[in-house]
């Protein structure tokens, strides 16, 4: 075991964030931390490197391990070049390299003993800088720095002068070279494009070490995670398995702790239901009965009702009205930068309904041609058409729809003024806001909420073309699944721009992808695209052919119809069974409460009449009523343990 958290609880301000959270991690183990924005995760990790101190609970790391940590954004201002920072990863070997190369020097002028002991020395530190791969650490930095998405052009740039997220994946670079027996990131894809995330993906699956990491792209938590632990309402869970594993365990186990509440619940209501009926039955007897039912239900240990984030929201994106069939044409679309060519001749067609994801590499011009479609930017050539009734909605990532003096709710209630305010609050929850936040102004939020305000506001749009530059950006995994469900509901036209494959999975129908300035088109979703360009790779001199339409084929036994047809059967007869069970079961309950109302009126009679002074003076009389009062008692009694026996097996 490499790492251990046992009871960790954090407060801050008084509110909970993490209570008794407890998980380990074995060598070599790869895991996943998941949960909603605010859930703690970050703390968590945090607490893990020892940047914050736990209120309770311990953290233990093996002794002589060690670990890196990448925060999500890092602020380096470092007069180092890009690629003198990574090779900094490496002080220790090349200082171990000097050292040889003055070894070697001295023993030129060596001799005797002093040689024989430079030479161990030597071959002691040859073979140390050896199997720590001395001999080819400034091709791995190269590869790092490739595989990461920097260009050779870039390995001299001063790491001051690069961008918030070059500087984060050239962390990320030194982190990895370093090579730490524990590796913890937190959202290490965030300014990567697929490229980059594929080749992480790799190099991250094959470390030796292990990998604790943080993430909201689900695509590269099924590829890299073994282990998912989730921080849900303050407390951690373990699953073990990738995240579409810890997603199907999660629902089986939220459905079985829904159904475990719905039956307890139902429970309770019965219980106070059958309390009720014999205190109105208003015997003693029946008082007392109804009181030991009070006390039983008084000890029960009442279930929490599971968390459904999702369930109470349901976004809908509705077109105002249905475009023609041809909604977008370009043809021969170039456009330049000085001597850079991102695009030239670049023809598409839309068709209504299509839901197209746009892909590419980082500076390849996927925003610039979403900014050009919209009239944004200027082609150098080329020609956009529209067609019937098409009306666009676009999100772009400098949000200039907003209103800075605005709150949040007034963003919304002032361009859909026809919401009310449960449907305003719904839409805004939907994108993470909540509670006061809706009050917040526009101008004091964070580059991240104002994009999550502007999908928010788009989703409202009722365009019939949508465009969407990077949706998810900033968006946690229920949040994502909202989006995907609107998104795939929705009977419009899409064309958005995605380095979020699980994303893009959920949503594509068709991809464009802009390489090698052009576009080469794909007819499916994201897994499709790589099936199809792996088979193209490795037959390139081959055509693409269409697979031919899959045959559904049964085999042996009755045809699928019969099977449920008699299954349909067989479920119509159990309901019938149970539908004569339960009006037998109302009759016999109806048939009792007759029973005891007669017995108690009987029993009302009797105490009457014991009560007049001509049968209190009639000692035969009296002893035959008192008599046929304790029988009528006896009988009583068996009725209130029918009835209660008839109404707990309901």
């Amino acid at each position: 075991m490499i790492l251990s958290c046992q009871n960790i609880s954090k407060s801050f301000n008084e509110k909970a964030v993490l209570q008794n959270v407890s998980f380990h991690m074995e060598d070599h183990e790869k895991a996943a931390i998941v949960g909603i924005n605010g859930a703690g995760k970050t703390t968590l990790l945090r607490i893990i490197i020892g940047e914050l101190s736990p209120d309770e609970g311990v953290v233990a790391l093996s002794k002589g391990r060690s670990f890196g940590y990448l925060a999500q954004n890092q602020d380096v201002d470092s007069e180092n070049s890009l690629y003198e920072e990574l090779l900094s990863a490496k002080a220790a070997l090349i200082a171990l390299e000097a050292k040889i190369r003055e070894t070697e020097h001295a023993m030129k002028h060596a001799a005797g003993r002093e040689l024989d002991s430079l030479l161990e020395s030597y071959s002691r530190m040859t073979h140390s800088f050896e199997i720590s791969g001395g001999y080819s650490y400034k091709s791995e930095i190269t590869g790092v720095l490739k595989g990461l998405g920097f260009t050779e052009e870039e390995f001299n740039k001063k790491i001051r002068t690069l961008s918030g997220g070059q500087k984060t994946r050239a962390a990320l670079g030194r982190l990895l070279l370093l090579k730490p027996d524990l590796i913890i990131l937190d959202e290490p894809t965030n300014h990567l494009d697929l490229n980059s995330i594929a080749w992480l993906e790799t190099y991250l699956s094959n470390y030796k070490g292990a990998v604790l990491l943080v993430s909201h792209d689900r695509y590269f938590l099924d590829k890299i995670a073994g282990k998912i632990v989730e921080i849900d309402q303050t407390r951690a869970l373990s699953f073990i398995g990738n995240y579409s594993d810890y997603a199907v365990k999660k629902e089986q186990l939220r459905t079985a702790r829904l159904n475990a509440y719905l039956k307890q619940q139902q429970e309770i209501k019965h219980q106070e239901a059958v309390i009720e009926k014999l205190k109105s039955f208003n015997r003693e007897k029946s008082i007392k009965r109804a009181e030991s039912r009070e006390k039983m239900l008084s000890k029960i240990e009442v279930l929490e009702k599971p968390t459904q984030a999702d369930t109470d929201i349901h976004m809908s994106l509705t077109p105002r009205c249905i475009s023609g069939n041809d909604v977008l044409h370009i043809e021969g679309l170039s456009k330049a930068f000085g001597t850079q060519q991102l695009f030239s001749d670049l023809q598409i067609d839309l068709k209504r309904g299509e839901h197209v994801a746009l892909i590419g590499d980082n500076g390849t011009g996927k925003t610039t041609l979403l900014k050009i479609i919209n009239g944004l930017l200027d082609a150098d050539q080329g020609t956009i058409t529209l067609g019937t009734n098409v009306q666009t909605g676009y999100y772009d990532q400098e949000h200039h729809v907003l209103h800075m003096d605005k709150t949040l709710f007034e963003e919304i209630s002032d361009a859909y003024p026809y919401l009310n305010n449960t449907e305003i609050r719904n839409t805004l929850a939907a994108f993470l806001f909540t509670g006061d936040d809706v009050f917040k102004r526009v101008g004091d939020l964070s580059g991240g909420e104002r994009g999550r305000l502007s999908l928010a506001k788009l989703m409202l749009s009722e365009s019939n073309f949508l465009m969407l530059d990077e949706p998810t950006n900033h968006l946690d995994i229920t949040s994502k699944e909202i989006l995907e469900d609107a998104i795939n509901a929705y009977q419009g036209t899409l064309l958005y721009v995605s380095h979020d494959r699980y994303f893009i999975n959920r949503t594509a129908g068709r991809i464009l992808e802009l390489t090698g300035n052009t576009l080469i088109g794909y007819l499916g979703n994201y897994d499709y695209y790589l099936e199809k360009k792996d088979a193209l790779s490795q037959s390139a001199h081959l055509s693409g052919s269409a697979r031919p339409a899959e045959k559904s084929v049964s085999v042996g036994g009755s045809r699928p119809e019969e099977d449920s047809l008699s299954e349909s059967k067989l479920d119509w007869q159990a309901r019938k069974e149970e539908q004569a069970r339960a009006r037998k079961r109302e009759n016999d309950l109806k048939k009792c409460e007759a029973s005891i109302t007669d017995a108690e009126t009987r029993l009302k009679e009797l105490e009457d009449i014991m009560a007049l002074p001509e049968t209190a003076t009639n000692a035969s009389k009296l002893q035959k009523l008192a008599a046929e009062q304790e029988e009528i008692n006896t009988r009583l009694l068996a009725l209130y343990e029918q009835w209660e026996a008839l109404a707990d097996n309901g």
